[in-house]
């Protein structure tokens, strides 16, 4: 398939750093976002001065405020909305989405209410049955880097293995290396469920315990992130890969990463309220904990960091006291938990 227009919606970060990736090439874009001042302050100055300053936009970047512009005519649709607005945004764009269309998701959470992953929300609001391709792109990537031109390696996944190939290339660049997968829910269960590993990094983090708990931490919340994702029909292998373990380690130490940065604020004293209200932008950790907990019970699946990042994050839990219980909990062999 050609792909003549690529329509990007939603203008943050990572939307930005996306539509400069692909505008770089020669490839048209049209950028959209909800925030009427934010798109004119765009259209006026050409850079996207709040998220990603220092960045001109290239000539086939086209800026709108206008839905319908943005994705009328576009081969390819790339979401990137906070997942709790994903399906509000969703619903307005599919009536003007043509037949064989390519629609990637690059939003990392879990619908709360649903318990549903960003590419089933977009299967249950397809009422009309159009013949849509859902797709899935993740992996170790900060926004900043990308719209740096830092060399970056991610993973996109389609159930239809040419849609993934054409996404594949569409995105690939000298320094943006794509690898293509089919295994649409495990990548996007590793996505979502970094970023609340992410928070207990941060949290361990902020409390100065050192690098055997990190490492710890973060080799257990892969496990937590494998059960999960292989009891939904996920690949085992997806979560050793880009965007399973590259993703987690990166989400897990750098100091870009917003979710490991609320769990320093947490780690270092702060109030849920009073960390949220010194981030610039969403965090999507918070709100996933929550729809995680909620989906590992109806799955009955265990998951201790988990269940302690949420009862730090809404029942006052002392983060002390939630790396304390994790410790207590009875020995087992590891191998049986990776395997259950």
């Amino acid at each position: 398939m050609k792909i003549n227009k690529i329509a990007m919606i939603g203008a943050g970060s990572w939307g930005t750093a996306l539509a400069l990736l692909l505008a770089r090439k020669g490839c048209p874009v049209a950028l959209w976002d909800r925030d009427t001042a934010h798109i004119e302050q765009l259209k006026q100055e050409r850079e996207n001065k709040r998220y990603q300053p220092g960045h001109s936009f290239p000539d086939v970047l086209e800026v709108t405020g206008n839905l319908a512009d943005a994705v009328k005519g576009a081969e390819c649709v790339v979401m990137v909305v906070p997942s709790h607005g994903y399906r509000e945004v969703y619903r307005q764009i599919i009536p003007f989405l043509q037949e064989e269309v390519l629609v990637v998701s690059a939003v990392k959470g879990i619908e709360i209410d649903s318990g549903m992953t960003m590419t089933g929300i977009m299967q249950a609001e397809n009422l009309d049955q159009k013949a849509i391709h859902l797709g899935v792109l993740s992996g170790p990537s900060f926004a900043a880097e990308v719209a740096d031109s830092q060399p970056t390696a991610v993973t996109v996944a389609f159930a239809d293995p040419q849609a993934a190939e054409t996404v594949q290339h569409l995105f690939s660049t000298d320094n943006f290396r794509v690898y293509s997968s089919s295994d649409v829910i495990g990548l996007e269960i590793s996505a979502a469920m970094k970023n609340v590993i992410a928070i207990a990094a941060g949290i361990c983090d902020g409390l100065n315990y050192g690098l055997n708990t990190r490492a710890a931490l973060i080799t257990r919340g892969l496990a937590e992130i494998t059960r999960m994702g292989v009891a939904l029909g996920g690949d085992p292998q997806t979560f050793a890969g880009l965007g399973g373990l590259g993703d987690l380690v990166l989400t897990c130490t750098g100091n870009l990463s917003r979710n490991r940065t609320v769990g320093l604020k947490l780690g270092s004293g702060l109030t849920l309220e009073q960390a949220l209200s010194e981030m610039k932008m969403v965090a999507e950790g918070v709100k996933t904990t929550q729809s995680c907990r909620k989906l590992a019970a109806e799955l009955k699946v265990e998951m201790p960091i988990l269940e302690q990042v949420y009862q730090v994050l809404y029942q006052n839990k002392r983060c002390e006291d939630a790396v304390s219980e994790l410790f207590q909990r009875d020995l087992r062999q590891e191998v049986e938990v990776l395997a259950g």
